[in-house]
């Protein structure tokens, strides 16, 4: 994995990351399908004529026309729903990370996070810039756009501090959230009806 380059008040540090995911957490389990002669199972996809049998690797992706013409991939142009052309992003890697834009808990917490990265300076006597580190321990959260590989469109990274001051880089995109809620409906009266049943209800005693 290439080492990330963040830069903080003219100071350059490259990072290692290495990648969090549940199976560092909480482990893995393997699941090995076998036949009657306890012989390994491989994986193959049934077609649509539900006969034949395509074993792995035996199905790809093509690019078609509207016209059913075959397309490369190298033809296809990105656009937006208005159809202008976007503009692709590098690779996070390519550019040292100038830290300057900060976040707040609540920008983290409207994120689908989807990847954790513990950081680590590379190199010998490699450390994170002094005045950083007591940024991020006060509860400070740089975040900055990142892209592994490029392309399209770059995710959000936050940059912060975990409780035991080890470094941390989340990485996920902003999630729309639509609150919805039951239509409170209006309560319909017949004044005219409700005239009636209250003139019903009264009773006069003088008449028993």
């Amino acid at each position: 994995m290439p080492a990330l380059q963040l830069q903080f008040q003219g100071t350059s540090v490259a990072c290692g990351l290495d990648k969090i995911d549940r199976s560092k957490l909480y482990g893995y389990i393997d699941s090995e399908v076998l036949d009657e002669q306890q012989r390994p199972c491989r994986l193959a996809t049934l077609a649509s004529d539900g006969r034949t049998l395509m074993p792995s690797g035996g199905v790809a992706l093509a690019y078609l026309s509207p016209n059913g013409l075959w397309r490369d991939k190298g033809d296809l142009k990105a656009v937006n729903l208005e159809g202008q052309p976007i503009e692709p992003v590098i690779s996070t890697f390519k550019a040292p990370v100038d830290l300057t834009q900060t976040a707040s808990a609540e920008d983290v917490l409207d994120h689908n996070i989807r990847m954790s990265y513990l950081l680590t300076p590379e190199g010998d006597g490699a450390a994170f810039p002094p005045a950083l580190l007591s940024e991020l321990a006060a509860g400070k959260i740089y975040t900055f756009p990142f892209s592994y590989r490029g392309g399209l469109t770059a995710d959000t990274a936050f940059l912060m501090q975990g409780h035991d001051g080890s470094t941390w880089l989340l990485v996920g995109k902003k999630t729309n959230i639509q609150l919805i809620s039951f239509e409170q409906q209006a309560t319909i009266t017949d004044e005219a009806g409700a005239e009636e049943e209250a003139e019903a209800e009264e009773i006069d005693f003088g008449m028993m």
